[in-house]
């Protein structure tokens, strides 16, 4: 890389559809807000296609928007991040220590008088992310095989934890403060359900599409040829998704504005405090630019439809609890848009010899 490609600007460098993501992401939820609103029975059908529970829309979308990014993994390298304990073990004790502690903090400092928005956060950050982080620390250029390692690992104990840590912060801290307790009631295997949809499907495309493809056109035809021209779809599979779950839910967040603004305040907060407190984290242990991005993003994200899945089959559609659980990705989905274009800021500032070297 040439010291001028250093020196152009990072929206220079970015593709029209990379650069003008924020507007496509804001008319996605517009459209999806306006469509959940005025078109009376479009949440209802769109929610009515699921089988055990997984919504086969927002499940496509996904699938639509992981596979590219997981077909650009080359999973021969893995190996170099398995044997990173550095990375693996601050992603665990960010994603299963700390971020949950945070998001039971946050829900009860600032919602001391709304129980059910506050159980509803507390799900929300016992959810980690499995899906959208990808896409995230895609468009950030972080460490793509890195990232893939991570979430899997945080897929596996999403199933081994999930409902151990409903327990403990729902019934069990809240009992030894003295506080109100709650029971969450949520089967494992419907959280491997949702892992096996959402991450299980793109990965195994993704490991056989360069497998396959390498072995018939070698590597050079596959990163030069196929991947530029399924990599697109990445973004069309976020937009679609979007589009898709905020059509489900529009009528319920924009019918109670200010009970939305009473949840958003605490996930501004938790999103800041991981994504900062992560990033700064891998730069002080001296992980560099890629990883660091790759955890700071994966510590910040949600699963936010394993969350809403959780909250509507415990405590029913209509909920406190599960218009929290939508209220998640409304507010994580532009901050975190928000949040790949600080990193490369922080990239260009921090790491100039690295601008330029991720896709």
């Amino acid at each position: 890389m040439s010291a001028p490609e250093i020196d152009r600007p990072v929206a220079a460098r970015m593709s029209t559809l990379d650069r003008f993501l924020p507007v496509w992401i804001i008319a996605a939820m517009v459209v999806g807000l306006s469509g959940g609103r005025l078109v009376p029975g479009i949440g209802p059908a769109l929610d009515a296609v699921a089988v055990e529970g997984v919504s086969l829309p927002i499940a496509l979308g996904l699938l639509i928007m992981m596979y590219p990014v997981l077909a650009k993994v080359r999973y021969d390298r893995l190996d170099r991040v398995t044997g990173d304990r550095t990375l693996l073990v601050s992603s665990l004790v960010l994603n299963w220590v700390l971020g949950p502690a945070l998001m039971f903090a946050l829900a009860w400092l600032m919602l001391p008088d709304l129980p059910e928005y506050r159980t509803g956060l507390i799900i929300v950050g016992l959810a980690r992310c499995i899906a959208m982080v990808i896409i995230w620390n895609d468009l950030a250029c972080g460490d793509r095989d890195a990232a893939a390692v991570l979430v899997a690992v945080n897929s596996v104990f999403q199933v081994i934890a999930f409902a151990a840590l409903g327990w403990f912060y729902l019934h069990l801290l809240p009992g030894w403060l003295g506080l109100p307790q709650t029971d969450l009631d949520v089967s494992p295997w419907d959280i491997a359900v949702s892992v096996l949809v959402f991450l299980g499907i793109p990965l195994v495309a993704g490991f056989l599409s360069r497998l396959l493809g390498e072995r018939a056109k070698g590597r050079e035809w596959y990163e030069s040829r196929f991947l530029p021209r399924v990599g697109p779809f990445a973004l069309y599979g976020l937009l679609f998704t979007i589009v898709v779950l905020f059509a489900l839910q529009g009528d319920a967040i924009t019918s109670r504005p200010f009970d939305v603004a009473r949840i958003a305040l605490p996930l501004l907060v938790y999103f800041a405090v991981m994504w900062f407190g992560s990033f700064a984290l891998g730069r002080s242990v001296g992980m560099g630019y890629e990883r660091s991005t790759t955890l700071a993003f994966t510590a910040a994200g949600n699963n936010f439809e394993l969350a809403i899945a959780v909250a509507i089959a415990t405590f029913g559609v209509t909920s406190g609890q599960a218009l929290a659980g939508v209220v998640g990705p409304l507010i994580e989905v532009p901050v975190l848009v928000a949040l790949v274009y600080v990193s490369l800021a922080l990239r260009r500032r921090w790491w100039p010899a690295a601008v330029g070297k991720g896709s």
